[in-house]
């Protein structure tokens, strides 16, 4: 069933989504090559709970992390490890955390510099397409249009592969509720967005081939043919004209810029 948040629920849900952003921030000003992914987890979990909040992650189905950090051809759900992370990397961060009794999540792929261009237009299409499904994501239109406008640019256009196996999802008082928003779809198909209805929009796209495998973890998302992901993800709340955005990218982007990351272009 899919719930309506007052207009209270949404602000709670605004203040969560805004953790998880400086979250994000925080991460991106100490991410560099040698940094492990497992030291970047524990930041986070101390940085998540400095600001009176819990991971929404931990433990949620049996995940032991507070974050879940994919590497060039991991998609989602990557595990943190000792591993140190080099020059070309490609780290997608997926956050959530509970505050307050709701849910904020979001998600931004990093770009350890120097970047091939060919994955520097990956990132690129990738957030581009999460813009233009927000675009879409207003009172009165469906959910299948704002799946149509990602699969549109990024497989269509660009000729990427859209993940058919995980999807974007309502979230509240839940991590995940109703309704999924899959990241392919079309036009005019799926529940009808309504005002006050709160969804994360997440495309995860890969370079190559759609066709996912699972490692032996049982939770690492991994491309079929190696080529690497993207992942980008909005918390936002549907509103007529145009959709409210509840995370943000500002602050990610102001600490990618002073730590010399890979600096967005878009």
């Amino acid at each position: 069933m899919i719930r309506i948040k007052s207009n209270a629920e949404v602000e709670l849900i605004r203040e969560s989504a805004l953790l998880v952003s400086a979250t994000l921030a925080e991460l991106a000003s100490i991410l560099k090559p040698g940094i492990s992914t497992l030291m970047l987890d524990k930041r986070a979990e101390e940085f998540i709970s400095d600001n009176k909040a819990i991971p929404s992650f931990k433990n949620y189905r049996g995940y032991p992390f507070a974050t879940c950090i994919s590497v060039n051809d991991a998609v989602v759900h990557g595990f943190p490890n000792n591993k140190e992370l080099r020059e070309g990397d490609l780290v997608s961060i997926d956050v959530g955390v509970f505050k307050n009794g709701f849910h904020g999540d979001s998600a931004y792929t990093f770009g350890l510099l120097p970047i091939p261009e060919p994955h520097k237009l990956l990132m690129t299409v990738t957030r581009q397409s999460l813009l233009l499904g927000i675009e879409k994501a207003v009172s009165g239109n469906r959910v299948g249009d704002i799946s149509f406008a990602i699969q549109d640019f990024t497989e269509r256009k660009h000729n990427f592969g859209v993940v058919r196996e995980l999807v974007g999802h309502g979230l509240g008082k839940q991590l995940h509720e109703d309704p999924q928003v899959p990241n392919y779809g079309k036009k005019g198909s799926g529940p009808k967005l309504k005002d006050n209805m709160v969804i994360a929009i997440e495309p995860m796209i890969n370079m190559g081939t759609r066709d996912v495998i699972y490692d032996a973890d049982g939770w690492t998302v991994r491309t079929k043919d190696g080529s690497f992901s993207a992942h980008y993800e909005h918390t936002i709340c549907i509103k007529k004209g145009k959709a409210d955005v509840l995370s943000s990218f500002n602050n990610i982007i102001n600490a990618e810029k002073a730590n010399q990351l890979l600096l967005s272009d878009y």
